[in-house]
């Protein structure tokens, strides 16, 4: 008997969070189907193992882990395109968000990814608009933000807005991030809501603007080699 494909997902976040249940969601399918011919594991939050959040990029590329996720601003250095939807204020609606990333714009980002990196790209999770916090005061203008240092994604773009903002765009990965907000060394940072409480955001900053100022998505990546090498109807599955 043919040993097992093991495909082994990651993320970043507890196994509570929507991220974490998708993956679950795709690995009980799989196994649903496909019985004891794979091996299914899960590593929920990486951080809790020592590494950066960003470090999901070169643990999937490498084939440490089969498949992972992580915000598209990480891969802008290295596939720019990336940075269009890092424009502030480019979607308006949440459907219109959606309806671009499930469309033409997705299919478009997800090649020139595959172009530049060991992934098979499978879609796109939804992070959603990303709104502001900080501990110093109330942000109603963009005067509010003057002199804050104010974490963001490693993005030239969404760390020039903030600039053209008066802010002070730090951008840092995540681990880092959590670290500097619960010492208080640095003032603001900007997520979606349901980040800035999965990380614990809330108990350090009182102040909250809903600003929806950027749409970030998610792409779901697997391991190249690993997703072509197996056989058709397990491609067909996951795809």
């Amino acid at each position: 008997m043919a040993d097992p494909i093991a495909i082994r997902m990651g993320g970043y976040g507890p196994p509570t969070t929507g991220f974490s249940r998708a993956l679950k969601r795709i690995g009980d399918q799989l196994q649903a189907e496909f019985g004891s011919g794979v091996e299914i594991k899960y590593v929920w939050n990486i951080m809790d193992l020592g590494y950066r959040a960003e470090d999901i990029l070169w643990l999937v590329e490498h084939g440490l882990l089969t498949l992972g996720y992580q915000s598209s601003s990480y891969l802008t250095d290295r596939v720019p395109e990336l940075g269009i939807v890092d424009l502030p204020f480019l979607f308006v609606r949440m459907q219109s968000a959606r309806a671009a990333m499930d469309g033409a714009l997705g299919d478009v980002l997800a090649r020139k990814i595959e172009e530049r990196v060991n992934f098979r790209v499978l879609g796109w999770f939804e992070n959603g608009f990303r709104h502001i916090s900080n501990r110093l005061r109330e942000v109603r203008a963009p005067a509010h933000l003057a002199g804050q240092r104010i974490r963001v994604l490693p993005s030239k773009v969404q760390a020039r807005t903030f600039e053209l903002l008066g802010a002070v765009p730090m951008p840092m990965d995540l681990t880092q991030a959590i670290a500097m907000i619960t010492a208080g060394t640095i003032d603001a940072q900007e997520n979606p809501l349901s980040n800035t409480v999965t990380y614990g955001v809330h108990k350090f900053h009182r102040f909250h603007t809903l600003s929806n100022h950027f749409y970030v998505s998610r792409p779901i990546f697997l391991h190249r080699a690993s997703f072509d090498g197996w056989p058709a109807d397990l491609r067909r599955a996951m795809q």
